[in-house]
């Protein structure tokens, strides 16, 4: 690997962990809101290989289950994993500057000459006929022909090139790089999971509301209905009932839909087929979650944040690369050889051989490599002031986190009260309207507030857990902790 070489292909493992990190924010970016485009053309992670054929029998899924198949088979992993094979690949190539390349090659074929093309015409091979008794033989052809077969035995080795050891500690830094992306993409495919089951649990919960609600404005209804025609309720009381009830059944449907909508979007991160029907056995966790310090929660992310330690890597690739443009000036060493065995029209073989060691001392070519030094420098400083804004930003995120999980805390705790008094409501009016001591307008009104105090719960259980799941990623330990923060 000449100077020329090595830098361009530093400049190459640079450019891709760039490439790489920027498409790992983007696609995180994106991930963070699944209800404005929940698909894999955008997302990597809202796709998956199917590896499963559909079934009669319906699939129990837990969500363990769900996040083992989404590690196993979701496409934004997959191709997470392929690029760390494909910077492990450089990283072989970097290996193979430091150790010796070794070919052997043999032939044999038959070749012709023209002497006098090659200086040897009549007059200078006159001047030779003193050399030979009897003078040249007559009729000496100046056409020749020789065969010839050898075998050769080539070494060519670097001993020493700054350039090279730089490339090396570049590709190596590269290469973990990829790694510690590859690792953030796990952590990606637990939240997205987690976050969808959780999600269609939370569609399950409110189908399961919204028809019990049905049921008790069917009952409701059928009272008002008997009641009027009995001529003890006004018309208005059983056309209201009966309002309350469709609404209801309006509920049911589009609950429903959200909710097959969401198992769709499950079974497509996890490599099942769409069509296959899915039980999801766990319930909505809901457990209170221990409580941190920031400073707590921070020195976990420091040292466990995949993006921390990737970008770290990225500050340590990019000064390899910086080095390698130093190193230029410095000299290289070399060696290159070779054995074989050559024999020429039957002749016996004999041995050849060539040893040689290179020394290249640069003499002058500071211009250019100041240049190369200069712009690898600016792209050095620039990488380090990512890696102290990242810093400013996990602290910014475990404090949102930890802020986020108190407040859906507090909040699944005043809709659960809600619950519980719009309940109480529902019951007293009920007897109030059966007793005959008012007309069903406060039922309906009560059953009205019972069904959005009851989708207000779920849907701040549902945010209390994700809140959870985005103070596990923020400390980078949502793969291995993701059931202790849930609760499970």
């Amino acid at each position: 690997m000449d100077v020329k070489e090595a830098g361009q292909f530093t400049r190459r493992l640079s450019m891709g962990m760039v490439c790489a990190a920027v498409m790992g924010i983007a696609v995180t970016a994106c991930a963070q809101d699944q209800n404005q485009n929940p698909s894999s053309t955008a997302n990597a992670f809202y796709g998956s290989v199917t590896v499963r054929a559909i079934s009669d029998e319906p699939l129990k899924l837990s969500m363990d289950d769900a996040i083992r198949r989404g590690l196993e088979t979701n496409l934004g992993l997959r191709e997470a994993e392929s690029g760390e094979k494909e910077f492990q690949g450089e990283k072989n190539e970097a290996l193979q500057e430091f150790l010796p390349t070794i070919n052997l090659s043999g032939g044999t074929g038959v070749y012709q000459h023209n002497l006098a093309a090659l200086g040897f015409g009549p007059g200078v091979l006159g001047q030779f006929s003193g050399l030979f008794p009897g003078g040249l033989p007559p009729g000496l052809s100046l056409i020749t022909k020789d065969d010839l077969t050898q075998g050769q035995l080539s070494l060519n080795q670097t001993l020493f090139s700054g350039v090279v050891i730089a490339g090396w500690k570049a590709a190596g830094a590269a290469a973990r790089s990829a790694y510690f992306q590859k690792m953030s993409a796990r952590g990606e495919v637990v939240q997205q999971v987690a976050s969808t089951y959780l999600r269609a649990i939370a569609d399950a919960s409110e189908v399961d509301n919204a028809r019990a609600l049905v049921k008790a404005d069917e009952v409701a209804w059928q009272h008002a209905h008997d009641a009027h025609a009995a001529g003890t309720m006004a018309n208005l009381d059983e056309l209201r009932a009966r309002v309350e009830l469709q609404s209801q059944q309006q509920t049911v449907i589009v609950a429903q839909n959200e909710e097959e909508k969401d198992l769709i979007l499950l079974k497509r991160e996890i490599g099942i087929d769409s069509g296959q029907k899915i039980i999801l056995t766990d319930p909505a966790p809901y457990s209170d979650l221990a409580e941190e310090t920031p400073a707590e929660v921070r020195a976990v992310a420091y040292k466990n944040r995949q993006d921390y330690q990737n970008l770290q890597n990225q500050v340590i690739e990019v000064r390899a690369v910086h080095n390698a443009y130093r190193a230029q000036r410095l000299p290289s060493l070399s060696f290159s050889g070779y054995y074989g065995v050559d024999k020429v029209n039957g002749t016996p073989s004999h041995g050849v051989f060539d040893a040689m060691g290179t020394l290249n001392i640069p003499i002058f070519r500071e211009a250019s490599i100041r240049g190369e030094v200069d712009a690898s420098g600016a792209q050095l400083a620039a990488v380090n002031a990512q890696l102290d804004n990242l810093r400013s930003q996990i602290d910014q995120q475990v404090r949102s986190a930890l802020l986020d999980v108190e407040a859906a805390k507090k909040l699944v705790e005043v809709s659960k009260s809600n619950v519980d008094l719009a309940v109480q409501t529902v019951s007293d009016e009920t007897d109030r309207v059966n007793a005959g001591v008012d007309d069903n307008l406060p039922l309906v009104t009560a059953q009205s507030s019972l069904a959005s105090a009851q989708t207000d719960y779920v849907r701040s259980l549902y945010q209390y857990n994700l809140s959870k799941l985005a103070l596990a990623r923020s400390a980078g330990v949502i793969e291995q902790q993701y059931r202790a923060y849930l609760g499970r």
